[in-house]
């Protein structure tokens, strides 16, 4: 081990899950200055990072990705796992980026919280070893957990790094890395599961509709597929209905008063409804009725509906319908 260990600047991926914390304390432990990057879309939030940053002491830096993140989105070279999640493109993504602030700020090297074979597709040997080819920094990639049962890495062989300090879990049980969070004084984790909405099978249903719509969107329709009901109409038009307040209020924050109308029921308590502001006056027509149909309005009632669009505020009369007949619209 060399004199200067404690010169050693390593800056790791943080998730703010349980591996991620390990990973960074196992480092901190030997001496190195260990800092923690996060990257934050709409389909993943920076939050447990922030809060594990908030825990352990370990500085963090977040950076908003959403616009390169979804150029590798669209078309990962590996394709996707079960739903719309890219996570070995995703992996790599991420190293390249944290790699490019490696070398901008002075750190050494990279690590991750990564366990050999916790997870059979995205964290298997193979898997690791693509993420760190496919992010252009190979050889500078750290598993601190997995290292004992990883090839031996440069920091290691150069003495940035004591190999015999380092781990070597593998698997999917997570006994030993609960044994080290006690030992390291964690006893307040997030669990291992979600976090990523990319592997939510509704939300990227939905996701997959709107890449395959061909029309242009923004960050904020990212964030409106999370909550509502969500149709497409034979006509191949959208509707976004509230099913709860909370609902509501999400769609009214994420809409763009620029790009979307904004429907509701005159003087009686409704859904939210949001429709393209381009969308033909059926579109609006078929929101309305629906907007009575989920208020519980009786089928055939005539109702008006308030409509506020970039052009201004207007009112229709429309008949309420049965919201079941619209059933196989709903994505």
């Amino acid at each position: 081990m060399t004199d200067n260990k404690t010169n050693v600047r390593a800056i790791g991926l943080c998730s703010g899950g349980l591996d991620s914390m390990l990973a960074g304390l196992v480092l901190k432990e030997q001496g190195i200055d260990v800092t923690w990057i996060c990257f934050e879309t709409p389909f993943f939030p920076a939050d447990k990072a922030r809060l594990a940053s908030k825990m352990t002491g370990i500085p963090l830096i977040v950076r908003e990705i959403t616009d390169t993140y979804l150029e590798m989105l669209t078309d990962p070279p590996c394709g996707y796992g079960k739903h719309m999640n890219p996570c070995r493109d995703c992996h790599a993504l991420m190293f390249r980026l944290a790699g490019e602030v490696m070398e901008q700020e002075g750190f050494d090297f990279l690590f991750s919280g990564e366990v050999a074979g916790q997870r059979p597709l995205s964290q298997n040997k193979q898997a690791l070893r693509y993420v760190e080819k496919r992010s252009g920094f190979d050889g500078k990639v750290l598993r601190p957990l997995s290292a004992k049962v990883l090839p031996e890495t440069d920091m290691e062989t150069q003495g940035l790094v004591d190999r015999e300090r380092l781990l070597g879990i593998q698997g999917r049980s997570r006994k030993e890395q609960m044994a080290l969070a006690e030992a390291y004084g964690l006893t307040e984790y997030p669990s291992p599961a979600g976090g990523c909405l990319l592997t939510d099978k509704k939300y990227s249903d939905r996701l997959r509709d709107l890449f395959g719509s061909g029309k242009p969107y923004e960050s904020s329709d990212l964030h409106l597929l999370k909550q509502g009901r969500h149709l497409r109409l034979p006509n191949g038009e959208k509707v976004i209905i509230g099913r709860t307040k909370g609902d509501n209020r999400w769609i009214i924050k994420y809409h763009d008063a620029a790009r979307h109308c904004l429907l509701d029921l005159k003087g009686k308590g409704s859904p939210t409804v949001l429709v393209d502001a381009d969308a033909t006056d059926e579109t609006i027509a078929i929101g309305a009725a629906l907007c009575a149909g989920y208020a519980k309005v009786p089928v055939g009632e005539v109702v008006e509906a308030v409509i506020q669009e970039p052009a201004g505020r207007r009112v229709i009369s429309v008949a309420s319908v049965d919201p079941a007949d619209y059933r196989e619209c709903i994505i």
